[in-house]
């Protein structure tokens, strides 16, 4: 799927250099893997601090030894 996008040169040639990449194409895509997976990891961490921890609850108490 071919689009035409206006992107910086300069940044896009940044982005060339620090990906690696030897096309635009390669480094837009490495870039776009990386920020969905920012993207996503900041999803996770958000839902992770809406966990409601149990302060009291001792792990080492509910380990049973009788299996």
């Amino acid at each position: 799927m071919a689009e035409d996008l206006d992107l910086d040169p300069t940044l896009l040639a940044r982005a060339r250099e620090l990906s690696g990449e030897a096309t635009n194409e390669g480094a837009v895509t490495q870039a776009l893997l990386e920020f969905v997976a920012i993207r996503n990891q900041r999803a996770w961490r958000d839902l992770f601090q809406k966990l409601d921890w149990d302060v009291g609850y001792d792990y080492k108490r509910e380990r049973s030894r009788s299996n």
